[in-house]
């Protein structure tokens, strides 16, 4: 009877894996946005965490306010990675619900 549960379990973690390797995959596809000074900053950041653009309105240059500029620039970039954890954690949690392996969750 152990025997038996013991590769039950090996075969649901088997497939848990292949099915977080496949989720991995599509988020790294995904993409979310956001921005900060009503708009003047918007970052871009797909769904591993990796930020792919940056775009400045350029009428923030023309106000010659650098430390403002970083700031926005961090606030845009900051919310985007929240927005990308919360779908990855998301996704996750889709496929790993439903499965009773010890010590996993």
């Amino acid at each position: 009877m152990i025997k038996g549960g013991i590769n039950n379990i090996v075969k649901q973690f088997q497939k848990l894996q292949t099915q977080l390797a496949k989720v991995q995959e599509e988020l790294a596809q995904k993409e979310v946005e956001a921005s900060s000074g009503g708009g003047m900053v918007t970052a871009r950041v797909n769904g591993r965490q990796e930020l792919l653009s940056v775009r400045i309105d350029p009428e923030v240059m023309d106000a010659g306010e650098i430390a403002m500029l970083e700031d926005l620039v961090v606030a845009a970039v900051n919310e985007a990675m929240h927005q990308a954890r919360e779908m990855a954690t998301e996704q996750m949690g889709k496929i790993t619900q439903g499965y009773h392996i010890p010590g996993l969750m």
